[in-house]
């Protein structure tokens, strides 16, 4: 793929279809109301592709001089794999996860950041209640055990190690046992401070059993990606929810079948449900500070009024 040289400060997001993601829009509003005067451009990869498309993409923007860094998706791990030696810094999470979301220069350095696990726990601590697990004493259930499912567990374990209110357990679902043991692996790596259950659910039949075997107060997050990465859902219509619970479906866009088989349970079974929107504002501001080198907020007005203009170039 041939590149052109940014004309004007540049931003890139790496994905498969990025110009048919929201971002496209909002960003124009972002950049003007924090006084960016920038641009994104997407980059489209299929997934796995070739390791030399990769660097390709890598060696682009660290060699031009407006364009200022990267959001990656969906190709986080095989990009890093193929480019590692173009990075000059990497954070403590990318070498944990051998993977990176963000892309930024500092001093002229090439640095990588995997910054899922703080996105994923802003939006958890947004979601939860203060106090919640120690008043409770539920667990926390992740259906997938895929990249975000591992980086959500990461920053539990930080917040544990620090102290804080954590799910009594993580029960987590994968379809395939190679996905289970990756995520054992690097709870072993790091010797993973809460209890865990690995349960292999090759079906929707068999998700429905174990979170209908959570008590009441737990909460079930969708981590698969079923509902915008593929179509349906881990669950079927029979599943019972834990009552009481806390619902939360990662993602905010597309055919969101869980999302509406909880909101279809949400009287009968007292349940609080969550969509994605709050992981999509942080997953991006937070990238967007990194590699413009500014400070946003994780909260507040602030971070409210990016919510409300994001909100508006959507509708």
């Amino acid at each position: 793929m041939q590149y052109a040289p940014a004309t004007r400060r540049t931003m890139y997001f790496i994905g498969v279809t990025t110009g048919k993601s929201s971002i496209m829009k909002v960003f124009p509003a972002w950049s003007a109301h924090l006084d960016l005067d920038a641009e994104m451009k997407g980059i489209d990869f299929a997934p796995n592709s070739d390791p030399v498309a990769y660097r390709g993409a890598v060696e682009f923007i660290k060699a031009d001089p407006l364009s200022l860094g990267a959001l990656v998706t969906t190709h986080k791990v095989n990009l890093l794999k193929a480019s590692r030696d173009l990075f000059d810094n990497l954070d403590p999470y990318a070498r944990t996860l051998h993977e990176i979301s963000s892309i930024s220069k500092r001093g002229g350095l090439l640095v990588g950041h995997a910054k899922d696990p703080i996105t994923a726990g802003a939006s958890f601590e947004a979601i939860v209640p203060d106090g919640y697990w120690t008043k409770t004493g539920a667990p926390l259930c992740v259906l997938g055990s895929g990249g975000s499912s591992l980086a959500l567990s990461l920053y539990l374990h930080n917040k544990k190690q620090a102290g804080g209110d954590v799910p009594a357990r993580l029960v987590v679902t994968a379809r395939r046992e190679a996905s289970l043991a990756e995520m054992r692996h690097v709870h072993g790596e790091i010797g993973f401070s809460i209890p865990m259950e690995y349960r292999l659910a090759p079906t929707s039949e068999e998700a429905d059993q174990v979170v209908g075997e959570l008590p009441a107060g737990s909460m079930v997050v969708n981590a698969t990606g079923l509902g915008k990465d593929g179509p349906g859902s881990p669950l079927t219509d029979a599943v019972r929810f834990p009552e009481n619970g806390l619902i939360w479906e990662f993602n905010y866009r597309g055919d969101l079948v869980f999302l509406d088989q909880a909101r279809a349970a949400e009287q009968a079974r007292n349940l609080t449900v969550h969509d994605g929107w709050v992981y999509f504002i942080h997953g991006w501001t937070r990238v967007i500070a990194e590699v413009f080198d500014i400070d946003i907020p994780m909260s507040g007005p602030a971070f409210e009024a990016l919510s409300r203009i994001a909100r508006d170039a959507t509708a």
